[in-house]
């Protein structure tokens, strides 16, 4: 008897069918949700991150190589979060550009005005090839649909030689860790949305930020994702258990012998 081969899952986790039932409608779901809570999304993430969002975000393209004069692109700008401190540290904020499918997210940005927006998604990304020497994501791995599409896409806008820094939290791997991280993502800060915003969705946001994260591929599957689209020197670091840095590099062209 011949079993069937099991089918490849190219999202980053199965459809969450108490947000969405279909694959197709993630998209659509995901848009308006953004939209809907951008301009609380700011006040709850230095809630949620105890102020210390920033540094961590700066710290973290440091260690994924971002240097002074670099061109940047950020995906999954949304508010800009982490693109601020891509302009701080390539110390000119025209050489970032930020792409989002959410224009909701980023009208309510608050970055330099010389930093450039395209509304776009990570699975087609309208830049030419070879055109920038570090991209960014800061936790919106979970949020696109295809990972081999994408990372194919991030290999061809890298420039030979860029680097690739991806920022996501990952499900702790101890019983413990993971309530702690469910009973504060799905009770803690949905509670505290209701005393500072006026938004019913920002409440459901986060906990749709857990339960996607819950439902996320392991690590692994990621690194193994991002090797499969050619990029090299793939590693990921890892900070307090938690959060996770992909790293790679687009390899250079070989030289003729």
């Amino acid at each position: 008897m011949t079993l069937p081969k099991p089918t490849t899952v190219h999202a980053p986790h199965i459809p969450l069918t108490d947000y969405y039932q279909t694959e197709q409608d993630r998209q659509a779901y995901l848009r308006q949700m953004f939209d809907n809570t951008a301009a609380d999304y700011n006040l709850i993430e230095a809630i949620f991150a105890w102020g210390s969002g920033s540094r961590y975000r700066r710290q973290a393209l440091i260690r994924g190589g971002l240097k002074t004069g670099m061109k940047v692109l950020d995906v999954g700008v949304g508010t800009g979060l982490v693109a601020a401190q891509a302009c701080l540290l390539t110390g000119n904020p025209a050489l970032v550009t930020g792409v989002d499918p959410s224009p909701g997210m980023m009208a309510a940005s608050k970055l330099p005005a010389t930093m450039v927006l395209v509304e776009g998604r990570a699975e087609s990304l309208p830049f030419p090839d070879n055109h920038f020497d570090f991209l960014s994501m800061g936790y919106a791995l979970r949020h696109i649909s295809d990972l081999g599409v994408a990372f194919a896409e991030f290999e061809r806008v890298l420039k030979p030689g860029g680097r690739l820094c991806l920022l996501e939290i990952t499900r702790p791997k101890n019983r413990l860790g993971r309530w702690l991280l469910k009973s504060y993502m799905r009770g803690v800060i949905p509670l505290l949305t209701r005393a500072v915003t006026r938004q019913k969705n920002t409440e459901t946001i986060w906990r749709y930020h857990w339960d996607s994260i819950e439902a996320c591929v392991p690590p692994e599957q990621v690194v193994a994702a991002l090797s499969a689209a050619g990029l090299t020197q793939v590693e990921r670091h890892l900070e307090l258990g938690v959060f996770s840095e992909y790293q790679a590099i687009k390899a250079a062209p070989s030289q003729p012998d």
